[in-house]
């Protein structure tokens, strides 16, 4: 932003939209980095736009920001498919009282971050602008430039699909904090039954270290094989493992550490009082941009 656009009704109304933008983009992209890139795009079309003829100015920010996501979206699909092993969104450090309001926490959380993966590009965006944001059919339309009606046939698609593959309830922040803690419990003390009765038989890991750190090639599925690999892979560890709690992308989730650097960050998916997916992200490209806000709670 240059230094005489730092004042003004442009920087004023895009500054009081910020956080909705930024998260306009990331729940299309899955990326922090990728979502702070489309606010900077949206910034520079934002500033050459003749304000007196724009009627809304939030729905007409989140119209170029949705087009520059789309954009995006479209190149990032291409760039997964060679990705290595699993892909797992880009954590978002969240405030705890984001854990509140249950549905923008469901909103960005791992779980339903993983099933708008499954959607196409122009899904994705119209899901997120009508389920999450309640933006209107006809700003909807103009922003991914569709008619409104169908806008309306995709946004029912894109809902049918979604609901089928979501979690069944959404859980409080304190039920999901009480089984994390009960998990790093049972984690820290080796207890190897402990662990077993918070994870569903069926539950699923998933790790992604995007080829740069050592992680499983495919997802392992079962409470047996999963703590099986856990205690494989920490008693071969010559540097001290730490979990402490925090909130990822609205919801309860661990900081893991070796010694004092950031191994990865692990979100939880629970049901019925146990957990059913483990998200571990060790891919460090989608860490950096945590690292400090980590540290400070280690000093």
């Amino acid at each position: 932003m240059r230094d005489h656009d730092r004042t003004g009704p442009a920087t004023e109304t895009f500054i009081a939209h910020r956080n909705l933008l930024f998260t306009v983009a990331y729940e299309m992209l899955g990326s922090a980095a990728d979502a702070e890139d489309v606010l900077q795009e949206t910034w520079l079309r934002w500033a050459e736009v003749d304000l007196s003829q724009v009627r809304d100015h939030r729905a007409y920010l989140v119209r170029i920001t949705t087009r520059q996501s789309l954009n995006r979206l479209r190149t990032m699909k291409r760039r997964r498919e060679a990705y290595v092993g699993p892909w797992l969104p880009e954590p978002l450090l969240t405030a705890p009282d984001v854990a509140q309001d249950v549905e923008l926490a469901e909103s960005v959380s791992m779980a339903l971050m993983l099933v708008l993966e499954t959607l196409s590009p122009t899904e994705r965006a119209v899901f997120v602008l009508r389920e999450v944001f309640d933006v209107g059919y006809d700003d909807i339309a103009a922003a991914v430039d569709k008619t409104p009606a169908a806008v309306r046939q995709i946004a029912h698609r894109a809902r049918r699909h979604v609901d089928a593959r979501r979690p069944r309830k959404v859980v409080s922040a304190s039920e999901s904090r009480a089984v994390l803690e009960s998990f790093q419990r049972a984690f820290e003390t080796g207890d190897l039954q402990g662990l077993l009765d918070v994870l569903a038989p069926d539950v699923v890991l998933m790790s992604d270290g995007g080829g740069i750190k050592q992680a499983a090639r495919r997802p392992v599925i079962g409470a047996e094989k999963v703590v099986r690999m856990f205690i494989g892979r920490t008693s071969k560890l010559e540097a001290t493992l730490t979990l402490a709690p925090t909130t990822v992308n609205g919801n309860p989730a661990l900081v893991v550490r070796l010694d004092d650097a950031l191994d990865g960050i692990m979100a939880i998916r629970v049901e019925d009082a146990r957990i059913t997916g483990l998200y571990y992200v060790r891919n460090p490209e989608k860490l950096s941009h945590i690292e400090s806000e980590t540290l400070l709670a280690f000093r």
